[in-house]
């Protein structure tokens, strides 16, 4: 599989960044298309997603090389290569999150609508740029023998950016449904923490490529304390921040 997808000017452009930059265009595409269910406007969204995909690719891309230290020692340059991948989406929601409060205090809106608007739009974005690790042959899974198995660094192993990509494709349909009926600002944003890390918890199990803090694997860590906290916000916002969509809490 070659990551290359062609030469522009005498340039490579990969697969990886093509499918990465189809993912915020489609997350942005679905952002407007639900500006209207909470009270924020096109421009203000605009806005928002100048401000918050560069910093979600600062925070994916720095908590990749703060995990994988030992690939960059030494070779510093090789920190802003962002062609090749090496992203890590913990780092982007955390990154999406901070983005979201500075915005929203800036702006004077509501943290939690501008957050219930945006999950579906981030949850598909992740669905396609998954994509981009098919083509770098990354994020693999150990070896099986399944029928849909894919041969990936000499052996026949679980598609792990097939398995993610269709998660979140399933989250992104159930947030859909939900949001006509969720009645607490927050509870889709809530919704989303917990659907993406419940699927990502598992899937992780299998993966081959993973980084272990000790004995435990560091991405079913972070996945379980997002699930927490998910679920902590859908109860709080539940009990206390019942509010008309287009309102402030």
């Amino acid at each position: 599989m070659d990551p290359v997808a062609f030469r522009l000017f005498g340039i490579d452009i990969y697969w990886y960044g093509i499918m990465i930059s189809l993912g915020m265009l489609a997350g942005v595409w679905v952002g407007i298309k639900r500006t209207k269910y909470y009270g924020i406007s096109e421009d203000e969204l605009f806005s928002f997603a100048l401000f918050a995909v560069p910093t979600a690719v600062v925070c994916t891309r720095l908590a990749f090389v703060v995990a994988n230290w030992h690939l960059f020692a030494g070779n510093w340059r090789d920190i802003f290569n962002l062609r090749q991948g090496g992203l890590a989406i913990h780092g982007g929601i955390i990154g999406g999150i901070l983005a979201c409060l500075i915005f929203t205090k800036v702006k004077k809106i509501s943290f939690w609508r501008l957050a219930d608007l945006c999950a579906p739009a981030l949850i598909i974005g992740q669905a396609i740029g998954r994509w981009g690790n098919f083509f770098n042959q990354e994020a693999y899974g150990i070896p099986t023998d399944l029928p849909w198995a894919m041969f990936i660094d000499g052996a026949y192993r679980h598609p792990i950016f097939l398995y993610e990509s269709l998660w979140n494709l399933l989250v992104f349909a159930y947030l859909i449904y939900v949001t006509k009926k969720e009645t607490a600002s927050g509870g889709i944003f809530a919704r989303y923490l917990i659907g993406y890390s419940l699927g990502r918890f598992f899937i992780e199990g299998v993966r081959a490529d993973t980084l272990f803090w000790g004995s435990l694997r560091a991405g079913q860590v972070v996945s379980v304390i997002l699930i927490a906290v998910g679920l902590a916000v859908l109860w709080w916002r539940k009990r206390y921040g019942r509010e008309d969509r287009k309102g402030e809490a």
